[in-house]
């Protein structure tokens, strides 16, 4: 029996917890964060096109949070709630940092309603960041990937992590996943070579340099965000695959604003998941080299659904509803894996409601640190889930009051146990839906239940202009025959083109025109 498992099987919280010797070391924490990765867009997650067995290894050896939700359906918002533990609502950072607001957003081209607002551009410095936290606690801290919480001056050096590799203001790698890339915190490697398995390898050299202390180590990918790139060895291997699984006759349907993908069969976007899949298998098996593992907490987790529609259109969300940017839970129900040998048994899993601002307090007390609840004010602690007790039922909110990129409509969400209710903010108009028997939001309760919805409305909007939320406004030079014939543009000629896009990719002449795989560095 292990260190661990000798305390949970006494019904004790774990040594570091209560033992007066500080001598051991408190347990690792690798946290893993996939960019634009989709609730269903892995084996362990019942996709039958993507593989992705090393991610599977820390699902089936942890605990599956069934209902885990990043705490908005775009990227920004997302990893600052996971750095403060607030929802965006709160913190301020509602869209991804550079869209559009105000009177700007009309040089879209969307000609919408709505003007969005103005939202917060850097991660506030008057926070005590996940990091910070875990820094006073005895912690080395370490981030490798993506960022996206601010310019120069509100890097991951600048709110608690000792080491950068690779984070700053960029949503995206630019430059593509194969040097030569273009990052300012990480020198491109020889050309061909793969970013998303450079971040692993840094991550790896890390933990060994760090393995005889505690350490936080940050992995945030940059994969599976557009461009969609891979080798010619993936793409040919998944090409196949979807040959064998036969094509579909058309891939896209038409939704609210934009095209949204049915199929999951993109050739290429498989081999990406697959190259983010060996990264994480090159930090386990490190973890395993080091004699790490057993005193190491690993979560994985994404910010945002898998794009389904907008950016590059990459996969699909069924059976949920909608994708990245959307307000339905293919926009914002994630894969959410917690391991933690000999505390929390492999294999099982949780049907609690839970946010990505409940990492920070959820850590913490995994660690045997005391809670900040002034800093972390809208996560909870996860460890009665984890050990198998109830929890209180408590409100999730979203507020995302912008149209975005991928075809969501401005809107606000609450969901309480197994009702969800949405908030449009072009009309006013309110749906509600039971989750427990609807998971795919097909059938709007509101007008049954109108009681439970005008509570529920009255909930969210309590908690909203109490943290100073920010609204959008009516544009006064809003044009709906422009609007009509921008959508009937997307349904008449975007759509057609996705489709014909799609088919190439999966042609076995198809060639991606720009090197993609000018080299077969991959490891």
């Amino acid at each position: 029996m292990n260190r661990f498992s000798a305390w949970t099987t006494l019904g004790l919280l774990p040594f570091w917890a209560c033992s007066p010797d500080v001598s051991e070391p408190k347990p690792n924490v690798l946290f893993i964060l996939a960019d634009d990765l989709g609730y269903h867009d892995l084996s362990c997650m019942d996709s039958e096109y993507y593989e992705t067995p090393n991610i599977d290894r820390i699902a089936h050896e942890g605990m599956i949070f069934t209902n885990g939700y990043a705490a908005c359906q775009v990227c920004s918002p997302s990893r600052a709630s996971i750095m403060t533990g607030q929802f965006p609502a709160r913190h301020g950072i509602t869209d991804w940092i550079g869209a559009r607001t105000g009177e700007e957003w009309r040089r879209q081209g969307r000609f919408n309603k709505l003007l969005p607002p103005e939202y917060v551009h850097n991660l506030p410095s008057e926070y005590i960041t996940l990091p910070e936290a875990l820094k006073e606690a005895g912690y080395k801290t370490f981030f490798a990937g993506k960022w996206h919480l601010g310019d120069e001056g509100s890097w991951p050096e600048d709110h608690g992590f000792d080491i950068n590799k690779g984070g700053w203001d960029r949503g995206g790698p630019v430059g593509g996943f194969y040097a030569p890339w273009e990052n300012p915190r990480l020198p491109s490697g020889p050309d061909g070579e793969s970013l998303t398995m450079r971040l692993a390898h840094e991550t790896a050299e890390f933990m060994k340099a760090h393995q005889d202390t505690s350490f936080f180590a940050f992995l945030s990918f940059y994969a599976v965000h557009a461009p969609l790139q891979t080798t010619q060895e993936k793409w040919s291997k998944y090409r196949q695959k979807a040959e064998e699984m036969g094509i579909a006759e058309t891939g896209f349907e038409m939704g609210h604003f934009l095209p949204i993908r049915q199929v999951q069969d993109n050739p290429v976007y498989a081999g990406l998941v697959e190259t983010m899949d060996d990264a994480v298998g090159v930090v386990l098996n490190a973890l395993e080299e080091l004699g790490l593992a057993d005193n190491t907490i690993v979560i994985f987790t994404s910010d945002n659904g898998g794009v389904s529609a907008g950016d590059a259109f990459a996969t699909s969300n069924l059976p949920l509803r909608g994708g990245k940017g959307y307000q339905f839970e293919g926009g914002i129900r994630e894969p959410y894996f917690i391991k933690m040998p000999g505390l929390i048994k492999a294999g099982s899993t949780s049907d609690v409601p839970v946010s990505g601002t409940d990492f920070y307090p959820t850590i913490l007390d995994l660690i045997g640190e005391k809670q900040l609840p002034h800093e972390h004010a809208d996560g909870i602690s996860l460890l009665p889930a984890i050990q198998g007790k109830a929890m209180e039922e408590r409100p999730l909110i979203w507020h995302y009051p912008h149209y975005g990129n991928q075809g969501g409509e401005p809107s606000s969400i609450i969901r309480l146990g197994e009702w969800k209710l949405i908030h449009y903010y072009e009309d006013g108009r309110e749906e509600l839906y039971n989750l427990s028997t609807d998971p795919e939001e097909t059938t709007d309760l509101s007008g049954e239940n109108s009681a439970l919805a005008k509570q529920l409305s009255e909930q969210l909007f309590a908690f909203l202009n109490e943290v100073g939320a920010r609204f959008p406004e009516k544009d006064p030079e809003y044009n709906e025959e422009l609007e009509r014939k921008h959508l009937e543009w997307d349904k008449n000629v975007r759509l057609p083109q996705l489709e014909k896009q799609r088919l190439e990719f999966l042609s076995e002449d198809f060639d991606p025109g720009n090197n993609w795989w000018g080299s077969a560095v991959d490891n």
